[in-house]
């Protein structure tokens, strides 16, 4: 469970085409890379996506049903925002349970990533007073808390030593390898060509390329992910 299909998405602030007729797929048991340079309509798909934000024209589906900014299927989506942002006085342990509650409580949750993590220590502090590092480890133990099919991280080991990075990254493939659902966005391409599965280029808000992340290596003869995506830009803009 866990297919996301974008048809002939569309999104404009004003005069300013953010979004123009996008169409592709999330699969399941992948993960998808969605990059390009800031203002090519990044966050506002994924906010699309969330329901966060209401597009003027096109089609999101989850496992073929139309969603467009429904509640309910949000419930299957985990969600690590670039910058976590929650009320600053409360302690993270109280955080974590307003978000249970808010949830209604359910019984099956995962909070194997506090002590992954080793965040144990920080749950008892104002929010405010963690650092960036430590409020990076509680937002990803809110992405993963209740074990969502569908997992939306942004840059997600910004702020994170090497080692608690590494542990993240491997929760991430266990995740995929288990059928989950992962859409992520970095500006480490090794970090993308680590994890993700395939590459969504948005430039403008429109889909400048999307390739598997092994097709775009082995097609361009370079030997890492971002010189590839360097010459495939590159090319596109001489021709």
């Amino acid at each position: 469970m866990g297919m996301i299909r974008i048809q002939n998405l569309s999104k404009r602030y004003g005069r300013l085409q953010v979004l123009d007729n996008l169409e592709m797929e999330m699969a399941q048991g992948r993960c998808t890379a969605i990059l390009g340079p800031n203002g090519a309509g990044k966050t506002t798909l994924v906010k699309s996506i969330l329901g966060l934000v209401r597009p003027e024209s096109g089609q999101i589906t989850v496992d073929g049903e139309v969603v467009n900014g429904g509640p309910e299927y949000r419930r299957a989506i985990g969600y690590m925002p670039q910058i976590a942002r929650y009320p600053e006085n409360l302690t993270a342990r109280e955080i974590i349970q307003m978000i249970r509650d808010l949830r209604g409580n359910p019984k099956e949750t995962d909070e194997s990533l506090i002590h992954d993590l080793q965040v144990e220590s920080e749950l008892d502090k104002p929010f405010r007073t963690l650092s960036g590092g430590n409020r990076q480890k509680v937002s990803a133990v809110l992405a993963f808390l209740f074990r969502p099919r569908i997992l939306f991280l942004d840059e997600p080991t910004s702020g994170l030593d090497p080692v608690t990075s590494s542990v993240l990254k491997d929760r991430i493939l266990r995740e995929r390898d288990a059928g989950r659902t992962i859409v992520l966005t970095s500006h480490v391409m090794s970090e993308v060509e680590e994890l993700a599965d395939t590459v969504v280029y948005l430039l403008e808000g429109r889909i400048h390329f999307q390739e598997s992340v092994a097709d775009l290596i082995g097609s361009s003869g370079e030997m890492n992910l971002e010189r590839a995506i360097a010459r495939r830009i590159t090319a596109r803009v001489v021709a």
